[in-house]
This record gives C-alpha cells, sequence and structure tokens, in this order.
C-alpha cells in the first residue's frame, strides 16, 4: 500500500505541539456523563448529576457517539489526529447510519440537506448533479458552475493526504429520496418540490438561489441518488466560528477583475494588513491555494477559523464542491498567492516534492485512497492524472521563487 507507506514517512510523523486544555475546542471531563438535547440541534450538555461512573465500568467518554468524539478532540493545531482511530468508524457511520431526519439547509447557492441519525450525530448531504466525467463547460464561470458530490469526497482524502486535515470527513452515500428523504422530512418547503419525472424517477428540487428548478431537479433512478456525507462540525452556539474573506478573493462579477489580478505587488499590501503581518495565516492561506489549484477550484472566497482559537490555528477548507470540474485544464491564477508572496511552509514544500516521486505519486495515493468509499471510482482517471500535472506546476513555481 503506497498510502500506508506515506503515513508511514518520517515526513507524517513529525511531532504536533503539546496540547493544553486551553488548545482543546472543548474542555470535557471524561468521567462526566453527558445528555443529548434533541432540539433539532447537535447541542450536548454537562450532566453532572449523572453518575461518575457507567455500570459496565466504562468512563462516560467511551460511551459518547463517534461523532461527539470527533468534536471534542478537535484543538487549536489540527481538526483530527494524523493516527485517528475514530476515522474509520466515523466514515462508515455517514455511510451507514440510519437517516432519521432530512431538511434543506438554509443559504448558499444550491441544494444541501441536513441530515440527522439516531445518536444526535448530523450530516451535510450534497446530492449528485453531475456523472464523473462531465467537464464544466468552458464558457462557465466559475461562480455558475455546479457543486459536485464526488469534488467533496476527493478534497476531503486529498487534504489529508496533503497532511493538512483542515476538512471535516466526508464520505460517498446512496440514499433512497422516498424512504430517506421525501417521507421523513418535515421541511414544508422542501416537500412541496417533490414530482415523479415522465421515466418515472422519483425527483426533487428544493429552494436555492441557483439551479432549484424542475429543469434542474435531482432524479433517482428511480428512487436511488448519490451524494457526499459531511460530518458536521460543533453547533456554533458551542463553538464560534469566525468567517474570513480570502484577500484573493475574486470579483465575482462577469467583467471586473479583483486588485489582486491587477498590482503584481498585492502581496506587499497583504502582509502589512492583519491578520497576516504575524503568525503563520499568510502560509496557511498559501496552503488552501494550492490545495484549492491542485483541485481546480475558484471559488474559495471566505475560510473560517474557531474563535476560540484567536489568529494563532488553522483554516477551515470547507464548502470544496466546485473541485475537480475539469481535467484538461488548469487555472494558473489559483496560485496566486504563491507566486506573488514566494512564500510556503518548508513542511508543505518537502511534502509536495515526497507526493511527485514514483513510491507516494500523488494519483496512485489519492486513487488508492478513494478506492474505499462507498461511491468508488469517486474520480474519473484523467482528474487523478491532472493532480500529477498540477503538481509539478507547484513545484515550479516554487522553483521560480527560489531563483528570484
Amino acid at each position: 500500500s503506497k498510502l500506508a507507506a506515506l503515513f508511514e514517512h518520517p515526513l507524517y510523523n513529525t511531532p504536533v505541539p503539546e496540547v493544553t486544555e486551553k488548545d482543546k475546542l472543548f474542555v470535557v471531563n471524561p468521567m462526566e456523563k453527558f445528555s443529548l438535547h434533541s432540539s433539532g440541534s447537535d447541542e450536548w450538555v454537562s450532566s453532572s448529576k449523572a453518575e461518575a461512573l457507567l455500570p459496565t465500568g466504562k468512563t462516560a467518554y467511551d460511551t459518547y457517539p463517534t461523532w461527539l468524539k470527533f468534536h471534542i478532540g478537535i484543538n487549536r493545531y489540527e481538526l483530527y489526529p494524523r493516527r485517528d482511530p475514530l476515522l474509520p468508524t466515523l466514515l462508515r457511520d455517514l455511510a451507514t447510519q440510519r437517516i432519521v431526519s432530512s431538511v434543506q439547509k438554509s443559504g448558499g447557492t444550491q441544494l444541501k440537506l441536513i441530515m440527522t441519525f439516531p445518536n444526535y450525530g448530523q450530516a451535510l448531504f450534497k446530492p449528485m448533479k453531475q456523472t464523473r466525467d462531465q467537464e464544466t463547460p468552458i464558457d462557465f464561470f466559475y461562480f455558475s458552475d455546479f457543486e459536485r458530490h464526488n469534488a467533496e469526497i476527493a478534497a476531503f482524502h486529498l487534504d489529508r493526504i496533503l497532511d493538512f486535515r483542515r476538512i471535516p470527513p466526508v464520505s460517498g452515500r446512496l440514499v433512497n429520496i422516498t424512504k430517506e428523504i421525501r417521507d421523513i422530512t418535515t421541511d414544508k418547503k422542501l416537500a412541496k418540490t417533490f414530482f415523479i419525472s415522465p421515466a418515472g424517477n422519483v425527483c426533487f428540487y428544493g429552494e436555492c438561489s441557483y439551479y432549484c428548478s424542475t429543469e434542474h431537479a435531482l432524479c433517482g433512478k428511480p428512487d436511488r441518488l448519490e451524494g457526499s456525507m459531511a460530518a458536521l462540525l460543533p453547533d456554533k452556539t458551542l463553538a464560534k466560528r469566525r468567517s474570513w474573506r480570502s484577500p484573493w478573493r475574486r470579483s465575482y462579477h462577469k467583467s471586473k477583475k479583483a486588485e489582486w489580478e491587477l498590482n503584481p505587488n498585492y502581496c506587499t499590501q497583504v502582509r502589512e494588513t492583519p491578520p497576516y503581518d504575524r503568525g503563520h495565516r499568510l502560509l496557511d492561506l498559501i496552503d488552501m491555494a494550492i490545495l484549492d489549484f491542485l483541485m481546480g477550484n475558484m471559488d474559495r472566497h471566505h475560510y473560517e477559523t474557531f474563535e476560540k482559537f484567536g489568529n494563532d490555528t488553522f483554516l477551515l477548507h470547507l464548502d470544496n464542491g466546485r473541485g475537480f470540474g475539469t481535467h484538461s485544464r488548469d487555472e494558473p491564477s489559483i496560485l496566486a498567492p504563491l507566486q506573488q508572496c514566494c512564500s510556503i511552509k518548508k513542511s508543505t514544500y518537502l511534502r509536495l516534492q515526497l507526493l511527485a516521486t514514483q513510491p507516494y505519486r500523488l494519483s496512485d495515493v489519492l486513487r488508492e485512497a478513494l478506492a474505499a468509499d462507498p461511491l468508488a471510482p469517486v474520480l474519473a482517471e484523467p482528474h487523478l492524472q491532472a493532480l500529477d500535472r498540477r503538481l509539478g506546476k507547484v513545484l515550479l513555481a516554487v522553483g521560480h521563487c527560489l531563483a528570484r
């Protein structure tokens, strides 16, 4: 296994800083029992009057559902550890746990559902809109492109292979539209959008600002629909997140350009602006740009951080559905932060060099990681080949910086 060999490599075994109590998102007494509020949110509260030990002799923590252990494990330095024993179980839960509720997620330009499981865990479901081999039409603007369910799955695995670990776990899943959405939804607006197509398939389209119409309906075969299931982060009432506008955000206008596209010295002013004027925030942003370039994702207008950790923490790489839309073209402008700032973390650079070598080739390790997903093959082969070509271009960009 190339993937196992990669994770055994010394570059993937560098020590993480010691995690103190103040570096944890939640400080939990593992002997204390927790009760879950079935209020529709994934809120959990300490039940201080509960017995310290459960009758089985286990601690209360041992009985927590996997999603709760995942939330408790989040700290200042990582969303989940490199050798996370929870990960296989969490991915399996996302793919197999019974769905007890399906409602549409508010906001956003395209249809997404929040699915709830019997253990109060929740997942964000993005349905399949395109086949694996459909490329984004060349005349489409990046902001009018479809979001792809398989891009969400592939992005999680790619992020882990790059050792960023900043995307919540995602699994593919085949959902029954009738039993797992239509029959159990309490969302009246969503319920009104179900219909049977002329071909006899169950379809729905929901309510959103783009692609929510009869012409863009999501249809099963006859009621089976592929989608991605992403583990939800802790409720914002429990763990506030801050949203940051990316300095390299695109203009989202059909003819206007953003300042970074016109000013070759743009990075100089970014470096003087908080929070990019100190710490590793700018380097983290460059990591994110490299991830986006490898996926071909032009739609990174914002990123988030957990408010508790201030400016000294990792960036959350959320919403990756517009990646992996094209394999035949590369978009060099995504690499602008790297090219204009000529900075990169040494650890990131060394790992990228490693992933360009035959024993650990990026396309091979990602193909292997995706083979375990319930919807495998997740990516069409040309997308995997494009990763190796794009990785070469990232290393070339670093080479130009070193030469300068």
